[in-house]
């Protein structure tokens, strides 16, 4: 839309040019044809000048639909049902809980202003998100007890309140306790929704969930540099995957697949089917990994080594190498720290929300030195985006192995399954098999 737009105000500028005096721009001797030549030139060039301003300033938003990555839609069958048809027909096996403990992502804090309320649905429940008039931003179950409305629609925010749409009913965002409801003088006791616990940190909003209702059991370390403003937003990418939550961080321990799968440049593309063709076979990527679980008191955390070089006929280019740390908190939040001679610093944050039992939103948030330009990281972003649907398209139609068939090589995915089980409690909602549906 912003294109078409573009192209209408250059075309309304050069519409301008044409109802001025001749004279002023000697058009006395031009003929119909060139001014009409002129008229789309106005216009393509303003569209020049916008995409060139969305290129050089502009964050970069890349959101994908579900069935968008990871499908191939042969015979004339839309995305949406070969995405469909995949689901219904893959093996799911043995699946750990579909919920670990942890911290979630539910949406970044510039999509949240004061006195707005916005809708969420993660970990199979509908969530109520808003910011009261203290600039908090709160997080509650979105029906209200009275006679079930939902509150992210038609509520509204009142104080540090949340207004139910139906019978006003207020619930306060601190801890779910109805505080008023204007036609009666008494508010029962067991008036109250369930709150969240939630934060907001790195700028992202995010909720606690633990199966047995136990509070926090760590915290989301704060990233000084998106702090204090020296590290910038540049954009974010989103993603809908279709697999268990366990199978997209234990690919950080998967180093063998790194050869095979992400060695081909990024002009190769994201269909697995044409990644390894010979037209780009001339740009290649080397990867050395290592990964490994962090001792207490951060056991919760583990790190991934990473250092890239690129290759373009053979000849290695220094210039590109690039060094990153990727440290997980958790089940669900990855800080990936970027460290280059020439192009600066930054951290992209990888963020994985369950929204239902197979059905993953992964979010990178990248912020960047302020004193880089911003096609910098926006083209980083832009390159990991394209691995990453590289691996989209495994996660979309593999299954669950509970117990692979590993070799020596592959050890790191044995520990990383040992550390990540420390999320999984007794009481951990699992997925079973009832009929031909899948009921939680």
């Amino acid at each position: 839309m912003p294109m078409y737009a573009a192209l209408a105000v250059g075309l309304g500028l050069g519409a301008v040019l044409l109802t001025l005096p001749s004279g002023d721009f000697h058009l006395e001797d031009w003929g119909s044809a060139k001014r009409l030549v002129l008229c789309v030139a106005a216009g393509v060039a303003v569209l020049v000048l916008v995409r060139l301003h969305r290129l050089l300033f502009r964050p970069l938003e890349l959101l994908r639909s579900p069935e968008d990555v990871g499908y191939i839609a042969e015979d004339g069958r839309s995305k949406a049902r070969a995405a469909n048809e995949a689901r219904r027909r893959r093996r799911v096996g043995e699946l750990p809980p579909v919920y670990p403990n942890g911290w979630y992502r539910v949406l970044d804090s510039h999509m949240l202003g004061r006195g707005e309320v916005r809708s969420a649905y993660i970990l199979g429940q509908q969530l109520v998100v808003f910011r009261g008039h203290d600039g908090k931003a709160y997080v509650l179950d979105s029906y209200c007890p009275h006679l079930g409305a939902n509150l992210a629609v038609g509520g509204r925010v009142l104080g540090n309140c949340i207004e139910c749409p139906f019978h006003g009913w207020q619930y306060r965002g601190s801890d779910g306790k109805c505080e008023k409801i204007p036609y009666s003088d008494k508010v029962p006791e067991s008036a109250q929704v369930r709150r969240w616990p939630s934060c907001e940190v790195n700028q992202q909003v995010l909720v606690w969930f633990h199966c047995d209702g136990l509070e926090p059991q760590w915290s989301v370390p704060e990233q000084p540099e998106v702090a204090n403003g020296q590290w910038v937003y540049r954009g974010r990418t989103e993603h809908f995957i279709n697999c268990h939550i366990q199978e997209i961080p234990e690919n950080g321990a998967d180093i063998a697949h790194l050869d095979h799968l992400h060695t081909p440049g990024i002009p190769s593309g994201v269909d697995l089917r044409y990644t390894n063709s010979k037209t780009w076979e001339f740009v290649r990527h080397d990867w050395k990994v290592e990964w490994d679980p962090e001792p207490e008191p951060t056991s919760h955390c583990s790190q991934m080594r990473v250092n890239h070089s690129l290759t373009l006929f053979g000849c290695r280019l220094p210039l590109l190498d690039l060094r990153v740390v990727a440290r997980q908190v958790g089940p669900g939040v990855v800080f990936l720290r970027f460290d280059h001679s020439f192009l600066g610093r930054g951290l992209m944050m990888h963020c994985v929300t369950p929204v239902e039992p197979l059905l993953q939103c992964v979010t990178h948030t990248m912020f960047y030195q302020r004193n880089i330009p911003a096609v910098v990281p926006k083209f980083i972003l832009k390159g990991e985006s394209i691995q990453f649907e590289r691996d989209v398209m495994i996660w979309n139609n593999k299954m669950y192995i509970s117990k692979p068939l590993l070799v020596k090589e592959d050890a790191a995915v044995r520990r990383h399954r040992r550390w990540f089980s420390q999320f999984y409690s007794q009481n951990s909602p699992r997925l079973e098999y009832r009929q031909d549906t899948l009921d939680f």
